[in-house]
């Protein structure tokens, strides 16, 4: 069997990110890739795909335990995301963080760490949570959702002057470029 094509409209970003992005809008109409996202694929295919695109397949299985700690911590991350201050948030994100550890080791390259988790179901889910504090840590007002209107997609700006608006020039930039230019000519 192949493995299926994921559909997503936006790839690539921070494994924080990227699993907010399992949710977009597509011709107006919200698509989720644990929900299928119309491509016929079963809710733990859709988990199958994005292990696979995030690059975390050859370390977590696509189970229905872990689709189900997964969406947990993409509910957190969501309102995380949308309201930083929000203590409840904090809360939720929190509780995916009590599933996993990080161990220091003593590699053949020096020092390292290791993610550990009792329950592995919740790995990627704990990785995903994790991947946000250090995107906290690193540039929290970089932390971006797209100024598409009807966009729901997020992304990590790591332009030099820290000003991308949008989750891709291609798709939102240009419709925003299009209709400020039809209105332009519209008002003439």
């Amino acid at each position: 069997m192949t493995a299926a094509t994921d559909p997503r409209p936006l790839t690539g970003e921070p494994v924080a990110l990227d699993l907010l992005n399992t949710r977009w809008v597509q011709e107006g109409v919200v698509l989720d890739l644990f929900a299928g996202a119309g491509a016929g694929l079963s809710r733990v295919e859709g988990l199958a795909v994005w292990l696979r695109s995030t690059g975390l397949d050859d370390r977590f299985r696509a189970d229905a335990a872990t689709l189900v700690h997964l969406l947990t911590a993409r509910e957190a991350l969501a309102r995380a995301v949308a309201d930083p201050a929000d203590p409840g948030a904090r809360s939720l994100v929190d509780s995916v963080l009590e599933h996993g550890r990080i161990r220091a080791t003593l590699t053949t390259e020096g020092p390292g760490e290791r993610a550990e988790f009792a329950d592995p179901a919740w790995g990627p889910a704990w990785t995903a949570a994790r991947d946000y504090l250090d995107l906290l840590g690193s540039g929290p007002d970089r932390i971006r959702k797209c100024a598409g209107e009807s966009c729901v997609l997020h992304f990590y700006d790591v332009s030099r002057n820290g000003t991308r608006r949008w989750c891709s020039m291609a798709a939102c930039g240009n419709r925003a470029k299009a209709s400020r230019h039809y209105a332009r000519t519209r008002e003439r």
